[in-house]
């Protein structure tokens, strides 16, 4: 399995991965020892689908045998047309097509004794954390996505589906659950939030008794892909109380109304701030982590001061950037106003080195502070550690380099952050009692 693109695309590969299993497929490490090779595609950027097809051509020249499916899969067309030797095509989370696709290449040898999955399903990830997929699709016609049309409209899973789902990982060992989706804040609204008995109470689905029914399990629990909703106000008390982590990853994407506006966005940016300064009343500690889009279709140099300004009295703790690029079938095309490319590089250097500063400035803040990490990694130079503030694969770590031996990933211990970078912390363990 070759699984590229966003956490949604993974988690898509690991249900893939762990149905093969339970009917008795090894999965090989590499391609040589393969009878065939699925391919997990992402078709978000152009540069995202250059790189699928570059990764379906690797597995062709490498094993001969491809099966190609995810969002790319949505083109079969361009697939075929680029690489007609593959086997299938198949679109996002099409799990049957995949599993008989399968089947036709690499024909089950079933087995009773080995044919055994254990019940929380084969893992892409460590062990100690699991992406949570609660929903699929987008209601949203933002002009520079083609999600929507790739992965159709909002399917919300049910809730008591969503939390036995995360009983079972961290009955299993998980320490931290990852909530994603297209749009977490709308979950349930395509269901009305209907209800649904868990542990013999009845739970909305919806994001507000979704998260308070996660805080119950006593992982870690990291919403992500949060639309700045008047309701996201109701998730604020929960990561005050703990029950939740004070993280809060909100793609606002720009802060020029005219640019969001032209991005057709569903929030309007001029209460974000407001909303931003009231989350921080209710729960201090809280961390935003949000991206950007400069270089969009129209963006003038005033538009673009606004954003930069708007970023400065936000001060975000954790900011991501990208500069505009067309996405085939995209609205945004056909926009007047394209920005060209050297302006686009210059706008996002400006606006990284914005990003930079704040993000420095706040981690200095936290030197000399106590608080919990979580174990990644450790290895003969030291453990590397998230803290609550901080997502895997995208945002900042913790290090530890000194009595480390001990710790396991996984692991969730206090520290006390002796020094600060740009993005990074580093800190000594602190023993219980003292």
């Amino acid at each position: 399995m070759v699984s590229l693109g966003c956490p949604k695309a993974l988690v898509d590969s690991e249900r893939i991965l762990t149905r093969l299993r339970a009917e008795g497929y090894d999965i090989s490490p590499d391609y040589a020892g393969a009878d065939a090779v699925i391919v997990n595609t992402c078709g978000f950027l152009d540069s995202a689908r250059a790189e699928s097809l570059e990764a379906i051509g690797e597995a062709l020249r490498e094993n001969g045998r491809v099966i190609v499916t995810g969002c790319l899969g949505a083109e079969p067309d361009l697939v075929t047309g680029a690489h007609p030797r593959v086997l299938a095509v198949t679109g996002p989370h099409q799990y049957e097509q995949v599993i008989d696709a399968v089947h036709a290449a690499v024909p089950p040898r079933p087995d009773p004794f080995v044919d055994l999955v254990p019940a929380s399903g084969i893992r892409l990830t460590p062990r100690h954390y699991a992406y949570l997929k609660i929903s699929e699709g987008c209601n949203h016609h933002c002009r520079f996505c083609i999600i929507p049309k790739m992965r159709g409209r909002l399917v919300s899973r049910p809730v008591h589906a969503v939390l036995r789902e995360a009983e079972r990982l961290v009955e299993a060992g998980t320490r931290e659950l990852l909530v994603i989706s297209q749009d977490t804040s709308a979950y349930g609204v395509d269901r009305r939030h209907d209800a649904h008995e868990w542990h013999g109470r009845r739970w909305r689905t919806h994001i507000t008794d979704l998260a308070r029914g996660l805080g119950e399990l006593g992982a870690w629990v990291r919403l992500h892909y949060i639309y700045p909703y008047p309701h996201v106000r109701e998730l604020v008390p929960l990561m005050a109380e703990g029950r939740v982590l004070p993280y809060l990853d909100i793609p606002f994407q720009h802060a020029h109304p005219e640019t969001l506006k032209r991005m057709r966005r569903p929030a309007a940016a001029e209460k974000t701030l407001e909303r931003i300064a009231e989350w921080r009343s209710i729960c201090p500690d809280i961390v935003l982590r949000s991206t950007f889009i400069v270089g969009f279709p129209g963006e003038t140099e005033a538009e673009f001061r606004t954003l930069l300004d708007w970023l400065e009295e936000a001060r975000l703790d954790r900011v991501g950037c990208f500069r505009y690029e067309n996405v085939a079938g995209a609205a945004a095309n056909d926009l007047p106003g394209h920005i060209p490319e050297e302006v686009k590089e210059e706008r996002w250097h400006r606006f990284m080195e914005v990003a930079r500063r704040i993000s420095a400035e706040k981690l200095a803040g936290k030197v000399g502070r106590r608080m919990e990490v979580i174990v990644d990694a450790v290895d003969a130079d030291g453990a590397v550690c998230r803290t609550k503030g901080d997502a895997p694969e995208i945002d900042g770590h913790l290090f530890i380099d000194e009595n480390f031996a001990h710790l396991s990933p996984g692991d969730i211990v206090t520290v006390e952050v002796d020094e600060a970078s740009d993005y990074d912390l580093w800190g000594h363990l602190v023993e219980e009692g003292r």
